[in-house]
């Protein structure tokens, strides 16, 4: 079994020369999942394939990986919801009509995200109907599934928040958008709540994933200190909803 810090430093020197840097953290990748060449060719791709296609309701994450993917998004006119960084301020819905032609692509980054999106609860959420897929970076993701992020679980949380909704199941596509030297061979360790994906998209192929066991229901708020809990929106909100708080 790899050790998932040995991988993620591998991959990073791997990333260096292809990778686009951040305007805050330069090419500090503990610190953000970059974007990198190659990544417009891949949103093309991705929201052509049938994974992508034909869900209504999307559900993407703020890395830089995936602003093509956003911009893409935005310009065939389908809405999506993104969490903003760190989940500090909660979830955004992008509305295509609320974005003035031409501004997609500033629309598609963080702080275009925080000036075009609307503020969203999970009650919103819940209205707009369930998410068709969900789209993810990574900082590395292994052939059979097992994604690494920066190391803090953000994605899992959100799944197990939109889980617990009802808004996503065990069907719902989970696809992991890198650069082809992100994907892995290696035999990476998984959680009980590591979120497994679908399809792994890269700038020259598509890899359908035969998932090796079923994804977990709900937020395991053992793992969950009370400073996260508060400091982050949709948890503070489930946690009343569901009485915990």
């Amino acid at each position: 079994m790899a050790n998932s810090r040995m991988v993620r430093q591998r991959i990073w020197e791997r990333l260096a020369p292809v990778a686009r840097p951040d305007t805050r953290f330069h090419f500090d990748f503990s610190e953000f999942i970059p974007d990198f060449e190659g990544s417009e060719t891949l949103a093309a791709c991705l929201l052509d394939h049938r994974t992508l296609s034909s869900a209504r309701m999307v559900f993407v994450t703020p890395d830089n990986s995936l602003v093509a993917v956003r911009q893409k998004l935005l310009e065939a006119g389908r809405p999506f919801v993104v969490s903003s960084y760190n989940m500090l301020r909660g979830f955004l819905l992008l509305d295509p009509a609320k974005v003035p032609t031409g501004h997609a692509h500033y629309a598609a980054w963080l702080d275009g995200i925080e000036h075009f999106g609307r503020p969203v609860s999970l009650e919103d959420i819940s209205g707009l109907g369930p998410f068709g897929a969900m789209v993810t970076g990574a900082s590395a993701v292994s052939t059979d599934g097992i994604r690494f992020g920066k190391g803090h679980g953000y994605f899992d949380i959100e799944w197990g928040i939109f889980s617990d909704l009802g808004l996503v199941q065990e069907t719902t596509p989970v696809i992991a958008a890198v650069h082809d030297v992100q994907v892995v061979a290696d035999r990476l360790p998984a959680s009980d709540t590591e979120i497994m994906v679908d399809l792994i998209a890269t700038p020259t192929r598509m890899i359908d994933v035969e998932r090796a066991r079923k994804r977990p229901r709900g937020v395991n708020w053992d793992l969950l200190s009370p400073e996260t809990i508060a400091s982050r929106p949709p948890l503070r909100e489930l946690a009343r909803m569901r009485g915990i708080q």
